[in-house]
């Protein structure tokens, strides 16, 4: 190997390695700075006290409604952008023509270029004082608000990792489902979607992890209010805004510095912890199209 061969290896090597740089530094910030206030709290009352009241005097520091916030807006949008977001890469890999194909790919590729910021003011201005209207609500700001633009959101992830999954599957998986009988609607539920179920379920959960790691567009919508909800149409404050908003105010140093760096690792362990789930379901099932793990 010549010495410029070396060169390219090396930097390559660098840049492959960075990442993984990047990761160790982020997450030796975050114990550093989060620990702190799991030591003097307790990480039992940190994760499930119901008050979070930084400011109190003594503070309170549980964040469990902040928890319960982000899962209730996550799971509403998952239920938006799921069916959506599946449905629509079914119709624009094995149903829509080249035409339909050459204008939906860019409008949904599109939607995912959108800063959240916009679909913030967006779900702030327009379908907050909509949903208040529609069902006689208190505030438009609220966790379904939240779970309706996330939803949005979140399509565009969805629809783009899962058609990538069923561009995968064999052909001749197609040609023998339709030999054997079988119809459109039979061949798509029953052969291709069960043979992308892996990119297909992958697609689900980074698509989870997408949605809990939003932060501008909860923070405008969701009401902002640290409290457990009740229902899906009151106002929540999820971790990512509870960050976002609170970290201007906090003294460095202070418990409540320390205290939204904690929150913080408990949200990178929860998005890491759906990550790895992802990869380990993509290299479990790849083998059943004889792709190589």
């Amino acid at each position: 190997m010549g010495i410029t061969d070396k060169i390219y290896k090396y930097i390559f090597m660098v840049i492959a390695f960075s990442s993984f740089i990047f990761l160790t530094g982020i997450i030796i910030v975050l114990f550093k700075e989060g620990l702190p206030v799991l030591s003097s709290t307790g990480i039992f009352s940190f994760l499930f006290g119901k008050s979070w009241y930084p400011t109190a005097t003594p503070p309170e520091f549980g964040i469990f409604p902040l928890i319960m916030g982000s899962l209730i807006v996550t799971l509403g949008a998952m239920v938006v952008a799921v069916p959506v977001g599946i449905g629509s890469a079914l119709y624009i890999h094995e149903i829509a023509g080249e035409k339909q194909k050459m204008f939906l790919k860019p409008v949904v590729e599109l939607l995912g270029a959108i800063p959240s910021i916009i679909f913030g003011f967006f779900g702030m201005v327009i379908v907050a004082p909509f949903l208040q209207n529609l069902f006689n609500l208190s505030t438009g700001q609220c966790a379904f608000t939240g779970a309706l633009i996330l939803g949005v959101m979140a399509i565009p992830v969805l629809c783009s990792i899962a058609e990538d999954a069923l561009s995968v599957v064999p052909k001749s998986y197609r040609e023998a489902s339709f030999a054997l009988g079988a119809n459109r609607w039979q061949t798509l539920w029953k052969v291709i979607m069960p043979a992308a179920g892996s990119g297909v379920s992958t697609a689900i959960i980074l698509g989870i992890s997408r949605v809990m790691g939003e932060t501008m567009t909860v923070l405008l919508v969701t009401g902002g209010a640290a409290m457990m909800p009740k229902s899906i149409f009151d106002p929540v404050r999820p971790m990512t805004s509870t960050i976002a908003a609170e970290m201007g105010e906090a003294a460095v140093g202070g418990e409540h510095y320390h205290a939204l760096f904690a929150i913080g690792l408990v949200l990178f362990l929860i998005t890491l912890l759906m990550n790895m789930i992802a990869e380990y379901i993509s290299r479990k099932y790849r083998m059943k199209l004889g792709m190589d793990v």
